[in-house]
């Protein structure tokens, strides 16, 4: 075959642009963080008593947020600080899209599943604020430790950047993991096992949508193929001229794939059960299948750094291997498959 025949993949990574704004006058950026505490604080004085009832007049909050932004901004009319005097141009991107996707959909799954089990909202929503965060710092400092530890301690003021790119799914992992122990120890009436059982169908989908977005920013990339599903990618900013015209696997769409057949199963199991799986029966299945996947998937991609690559194996597949295991010693030491959970 020749390039011709296979899929050429070149598109931009922003959905659209917004062109560059001008203020009418500067914003100080100092004075836009105190109208946040500022709001902050004031909404806790008009919020409503009981946890998601609506407002009874809304109008009480839009003046709550026009006063604290006024409110913030005057002292720095007096102090010099940095300002804003221009906003944009904007690009939201492809990624950040099917990211927040990762999210929303993931929530709505979880969420589900804590109301058949009759969990507050409160719980959901506290839930959120935990995977929130640990995925964003975990996937991070997963990139950073596991992937590329020399160049950021040579750059660490560049870590915080996510914005820059570079987010390792292993890091995301295990940030979880801690999210949702400490979550558990500050929660009433659960235990890890059955709140990760709730908490990996929602990871499973979001994979798949965080995987498009690598598919539409055209990284993490597969080895050179002459299989008929190869994919050129022509805009790669990780290859030479010369190597963007070869076809390779598109393996963040196996990924992808691989995300999708893992929710399946873990949706079946969790019906076959009416709902109340056997504890950690989700959460074992979810590390064996999705990191067992993950293993084999690592053989179709370009390394991502030589750290780690030993015994033809590399970096991915070393960080596999013990969720692998641990997933494994669960299903068959720990979980009772006779017995529905809570």
């Amino acid at each position: 075959m020749n390039s011709s025949d296979y899929l050429t993949w070149g598109p931009s990574p922003e959905i659209f642009t917004i062109p560059e704004f001008h203020l009418p006058f500067s914003l100080s950026i100092y004075g836009l963080v105190l109208a946040a505490i500022i709001y902050f604080i004031g909404w806790q004085f008009i919020k409503p008593e009981k946890s998601g009832e609506p407002m009874d007049q809304p109008w009480k909050g839009w003046a709550l947020a026009a006063a604290a932004f006024i409110v913030g901004q005057l002292p720095f009319f007096l102090i010099e600080s940095p300002t804003i005097d221009t906003i944009g141009p904007l690009q939201p991107r492809w990624y950040g899209l099917l990211f927040a996707s990762a999210f929303i959909f993931g929530y709505m799954i979880t969420a589900r599943m804590f109301r058949f089990a009759g969990r507050s909202q409160e719980d959901m929503d506290r839930l959120l604020i935990y995977v929130l965060i640990a995925t964003v710092i975990g996937a991070r400092l997963g990139h950073v430790i596991f992937y590329d530890l020399d160049y950021y301690l040579r750059n660490i003021h560049l870590v915080p950047q996510v914005w820059l790119g570079g987010l390792a799914s292993h890091g995301a992992a295990i940030g979880i993991i801690i999210a949702m122990y400490l979550y558990v120890k500050n929660t009433p009436g659960m235990t890890f096992y059955w709140l990760a059982d709730r908490v990996v169908p929602a990871v499973a989908i979001g994979g798949m949508f965080i995987r498009i977005g690598n598919f539409m920013n055209s990284e993490i990339l597969g080895k050179p193929t002459d299989l008929p599903w190869a994919v050129i990618f022509e805009a790669s900013p990780q290859l030479t001229q010369a190597e963007r015209m070869i076809p390779r696997h598109p393996s963040m769409l196996y990924e992808s794939l691989l995300c999708i057949i893992v929710f399946a199963v873990l949706w079946t199991i969790y019906k076959k059960y009416d709902r109340r799986p056997p504890e950690g029966s989700l959460f074992g299945t979810f590390l064996v299948m999705l990191f067992s996947g993950r293993f084999l998937i690592e053989y179709t991609k370009l390394a991502q750094t030589d750290v780690g690559t030993t015994w033809a194996l590399n970096m991915g597949q070393w960080l596999s291997i013990p969720l692998v295991l641990f997933g494994i010693w669960l299903l068959v030491k720990k979980v009772n498959w006779k017995k529905k959970g809570k």
